[in-house]
């Protein structure tokens, strides 16, 4: 095992690059704990350095992790990680507020596991001058095209604490909403996102809500964006590889991890030539393709030397730390600034959902209901939310 693991190594390779932890922080300490059992002996005290370097509440400025990314299924994770523990949160709940009925105790858990999650990272937001240190929390995804319902939920999610970020949807109500929500000095992050057209849409909606702000003389002193690109969702759940086969074109893993590289490459690149204030933020992150017999990480790979935040799951950071032959990877430095090879565009250019997606203006803001990937992606969102909503029925 390598004694500083490859997020390390790439953030030293990409100045502006933050890792970002996609989980709850509340479970960071038992899954430490799962990785440690399941470590090598001689191992342990290395990984036990690099666990403490990821998260480290007494030198929050020198610790890995920048930031929090959680959605329904990560809040999902963090209550079914400690199950007696919220149960008792509920009934404390139900103890200030008994009239709740199940909903409305899994809107209060929910706020909860933000509240905790936040706090942990609130000396980070201090230490860096409000730059660093934000947890995103999610409106409901049942909300996903319900404008009022979601301001709604993005303001009282807000109000839990001044580093909590509002995750809104890349759909045509949820650009509205963030438009208004970044005219309030409320920072946002474009969660849904899969085509190149979402990801300008958001750049632009945030730019024109900045200026209303700063008409306005609203405080931005607490204010951040951030864009999300959900990568290999794009790729696998949007079916590309079928889609190519129907157009006749036979894509490998590796060109279907560059045609999800394509649409962030270029969104990134919109971003940097036109000053936008936001930062893309990379997700849904594959390990993959296996070149020559060895396992690389194209999704990092492709971003040294990026100004971006890239958020890891556990299950995604677990299975990189233990990937045999992962010290091996080098990074080529600026290579974010590296066009996709022009034979794999032309190929993919002969796909229309790929095609579609990349192309500027490929889909309208009507369209955006219809993306495969969103379609999918809001309902398993939705289902998370809704064995949230059980769990507080059976708190009851």
């Amino acid at each position: 095992m390598e004694e500083r693991n490859f997020f390390e190594r790439l953030v030293d390779i990409s100045p502006g690059m933050e890792i970002w932890w996609d989980s709850s922080p509340v479970i960071f300490d038992n899954w430490c704990k799962k990785l440690l059992e399941k470590a090598d002996a001689g191992d342990r005290d290395l990984l036990q350095a690099q666990f403490n370097r990821m998260y480290d509440p007494d030198n929050p400025m020198g610790q890995l992790f920048r930031g929090v990314t959680t959605n329904p299924p990560l809040s999902l994770q963090a209550i079914q990680d400690d199950p007696p523990y919220w149960e008792k949160v509920a009934k404390d709940i139900l103890a200030a507020k008994p009239d709740l009925d199940k909903e409305g105790l899994f809107w209060e858990l929910y706020k909860t596991v933000v509240k905790r999650g936040s706090d942990m990272y609130l000396p980070l937001f201090e230490a860096s001058g409000y730059n660093e240190g934000y947890l995103s929390g999610q409106v409901d995804p049942r909300s996903v095209f319900d404008k009022d319902a979601m301001i709604r939920q993005a303001e009282e999610i807000a109000a839990i604490n001044p580093n909590v970020m509002i995750k809104v949807p890349g759909s045509k109500e949820g650009y509205a909403v963030i438009e208004y929500l970044t005219a309030k000095g409320i920072p946002t992050n474009n969660t849904l996102t899969f085509v190149y057209s979402q990801l300008q849409d958001c750049a632009d909606s945030v730019k024109r809500g900045l200026e209303t702000a700063q008409q306005n003389g609203v405080d931005l002193s607490k204010w951040r964006s951030v864009i999300t690109h959900m990568e290999g969702r794009f790729g696998n759940l949007g079916g590309l590889k079928d889609r190519a086969a129907e157009a006749g074109v036979e894509l490998s893993d590796g060109e279907i991890r560059l045609a999800e590289l394509a649409i962030f490459k270029k969104a990134y690149k919109y971003l940097k030539d036109n000053d936008m204030p936001s930062k893309m933020l990379s997700c849904s992150l594959i390990v993959g393709p296996t070149v020559d017999g060895d396992d690389r990480i194209w999704h990092l790979e492709e971003k040294a030397g990026a100004d971006v935040v890239v958020t890891c799951p556990p299950v995604f950071i677990d299975k990189v730390i233990f990937m045999p032959g992962v010290e091996k990877i080098d990074f080529e430095k600026d290579r974010i600034l590296e066009d996709i090879p022009a034979d794999v565009m032309d190929k993919l250019m002969r796909v229309p959902y790929f095609e579609k997606g990349y192309a500027t203006g490929g889909y309208s803001r009507d369209e955006y209901s219809t993306i495969d990937p969103l379609q999918k992606t809001a309902a398993q969102f939705s289902k998370a939310t809704e064995e949230m909503v059980a769990f507080a029925g059976e708190c009851l």
